[in-house]
Order: C-alpha cells, then structure tokens, then sequence
C-alpha cells in the first residue's frame, strides 16, 4: 500500500478530536483490555485481520504498516493520525518492532504524540541481546554467561560446555519461527545438534546467543513488571510467574499468574536502579534450582502483562496514561496475588501436553480473571479474525489453479 493510498482512508478529523486524548494503541486486545478497565478510548494500529481491529474498544482502527519493513508508511500514518487531533494522543508500542520506531523516531513523533520510552542507547542496549551482555558486564547484572556469535561469518564454536540455550540476537519472527517452530529459544544438548543447525541460522541471517542454562521447567520463570516516570520516581509494579507455554519449553505465555515475590520484588527495584530506566518495563528472571535469581532479558514496553496486572488492581498503562495527560494518578494498591491470566485456545493445547485433562482445564480456564482476545462483553476480535482467515484461505486456494 502506498502512503497516499493509506492516509486517504484516514477518519476524517471531525470523528476523531471530540473527546479527551485518543490512547493509540500498536498491541494487541490485552493492551486494549487494560486501558480500557481504566475508561480510555483508544485507537489501534494493527495488522489486517488481527483481533484488536475489530475491537468494540477501538473507537479507530488505523491503516498498519509493519515497523520492520515498511516505518516510513507508519511514521506517515501516526502522525497523520496524531495531527488531526485536538489533544496530543497518548502512544503505547507492545512489540521490538515498535519499540525500536518510537524510541528511533521520538523527537519526529514528539510532534503530535505523548509517550514514556527509556534513553534511546538504552533501548538498543536492551533490545539486542549482544548489547546487552555487554551491558550486564558493565552493571554486574546477574545474567548467564553467554556468547554472541554470527553463523554467516564465525565457525560453530565446539568449545561451549553443553547443553546451552540459543537465541536470535533480535527476535524476527519471520526470520526465526522456521527454525525454531515458534520457541523464543532452542535447548541444544551436544555439540552435534549446533553443527547441524548453523547452516540454516546463517541462510536465514540470524546472529544468535549461546546462553548458559538455567536449569528448570518454565514455570521457574518470573517477571517483575514496572513504571518509573520521568523523575526517577517508582509509581507502579507487581510480580508475576508462567503457568504455562506453548510449546511447551522456551514457547510463548498461554498461562501467567501474579504472585507475591518479595525477593523478586527487592532485585527487580535494584536493577532499574542501576539501569536507570524510565518508564515501563518487564524484567525476566528464571529461578535456579538453589533458588537464585538470574536475569534473562529485559524489554522496556508494554505487554500483555498489563492486562493482567489492571486485573490484579495496578493498572500501569492507566498511570502512564494519568501522567502524560495531566490527570491525578488512581490510587495504586498491592497487586492481587493469584489473579490469573490464559490464552484459551493456545493454553487447551499447552494443558494437554502437561498432562492437564480437559474436564480439569476448562472450569480453571474460564474462571481466569483475564483472557486473550476471548471476552463476553466484546466478541467479535475472536469472530472477525476468524472471519478473515477463512476468507483469506479461500481467496488463496481460488487463485492456485489460475496460478
């Protein structure tokens, strides 16, 4: 789609300025979810049939443009989009991709557009995996020890201690879900399992991290989810743990519960501390068997946490939206240990592979406070994106025999 082809079906800026400041919104149904717990209308930016474009939550869906390959069309579209209101709207990013634009792209989006984003080296040093050893170097941040390496020009390094996790340095799913078939990492047990899997991450350009692992299933894996705002000042946090991935080792979040972690609480206040990071931030952390804590990543934006997390009664995208806007901060309690969060459809699968029975599944299922994408009050993202799909495949199946 070319820029002047996706700004002329822009709403026109009569339907778009009437109220308070637009939360725009480039995430996904559990963002939507938070902010609107909170009353905020919102616009989203999001793919062609992905669930949040037929949100009742979404006053507007933007045309979309994909920040890793097209962020001049983006850039075009927000601020297109952002100069037509009477209120500067408030930006959130949920993925690197769109991270990496706001936080490349600030004083340009600063313009039109509100928003929290840490220091811009920071960003990087946080996003690429190889900065940010070097950056944990630098801070003794308790991560593993890893090595950064680039199958395209390094030899297959046979000198590791195994097994090992590895790593795309940069997450591109388009680059990386091939070769791991969804996983955010692969376990490598030998060394012949590294030498046959280099000629593929070299093809597919993707310069990787051998991690030290931590040994333990993924619910050893817990997160501190935080907002600092621009004065250095702690205004929101809560902890949490997974439940469950899909796949099942190294896979996505299909369950997460909050918790009460006092010591992962007390780390993850020291290590923002030392990074000094401003505005949100969800810090990984993976319990050693000896119950130590070793810091896996950090990722400076909004998740799909937050959606849980206004569950629980802190609402961090709510505080930041307070902020940025003028409003009093809502009172911030403790969050709510036990309140939990599923992606229903994923999480059936992930249940059955841990062994969990349907007939157990589905009465814990559907008494999960938060849900992706699935909710009584707002059912067409699960019906328009199902929709979509079915007629997407009929439209490609309708054009192979042409072809």
């Amino acid at each position: 789609m070319s820029v002047a082809t996706a700004l002329r079906r822009m709403p026109p800026p009569s339907a778009l300025n009437s109220e308070r400041a637009f939360a725009c919104v480039l995430g996904d149904t559990d963002l939507l979810r938070a902010l609107s717990l909170a009353g905020i209308r919102c616009a989203v930016a999001a793919a062609p049939g992905s669930p949040p474009r037929y949100s009742r939550l979404a006053r507007v869906a933007l045309d979309w443009a994909d920040a890793w390959e097209q962020p001049a069309l983006l850039l075009e579209l927000l601020e297109r989009f952002g100069a037509a209101q009477a209120e500067p709207p408030v930006l959130f990013y949920e993925e690197d991709r769109d991270l990496l634009l706001v936080s490349r792209h600030r004083e340009r989006l600063r313009r039109h557009f509100r928003f929290v984003v840490p220091d811009a080296a920071l960003v990087e040093d946080l996003v690429d995996k190889c900065r940010f050893q070097a950056l944990a170097q630098r801070l003794d941040l308790p991560v593993p020890a890893a090595r950064a390496l680039d199958p395209r020009t390094d030899p297959v390094p046979l000198d590791l201690r195994f097994p090992v996790a590895l790593k795309p340095l940069v997450r591109r799913g388009e680059r990386w879900d091939p070769i791991a078939a969804g996983a955010k990492a692969l376990r490598l047990d030998s060394p012949l399992t590294l030498v046959t899997l280099w000629p593929r991450l070299a093809v597919a350009d993707v310069p990787v991290l051998l991690q030290e692992l931590i040994p333990g299933p993924e619910t050893r894996v817990e997160s501190y989810h935080v907002y600092v705002d621009e004065r250095g000042d702690l205004v929101g946090e809560f902890t949490g743990r997974k439940i469950r991935t899909w796949p099942p080792e190294y896979g996505d979040s299909t369950a997460l519960v909050i918790t009460d972690a006092p010591d992962v609480t007390v780390l993850g206040r020291e290590l923002v501390g030392r990074l000094e990071l401003r505005g949100v931030a969800k810090l990984d952390f993976k319990r050693a068997p000896d119950g130590r804590l070793y810091l896996l990543e950090v990722n400076p934006r909004f998740t799909l946490w937050h959606h849980l997390g206004a569950r629980a009664g802190v609402n961090l995208p709510a505080l930041v939206y307070a902020d940025l806007v003028g409003l009093p901060r809502p009172r911030v309690p403790k969050a709510r240990a036990g309140v939990r969060w599923c992606s229903p459809w994923r999480d059936a699968v992930a249940a059955r592979a841990a062994g969990v029975s349907l007939l157990r599944w589905l009465p814990w299922a559907l008494g999960c406070e938060a849900k992706r994408v699935v909710a009584w009050d707002d059912p067409m993202p699960l019906l328009g994106a199902v929709l979509w799909r079915s007629v997407s495949r009929v439209r490609r199946l309708g054009r192979g025999p042409r072809a």
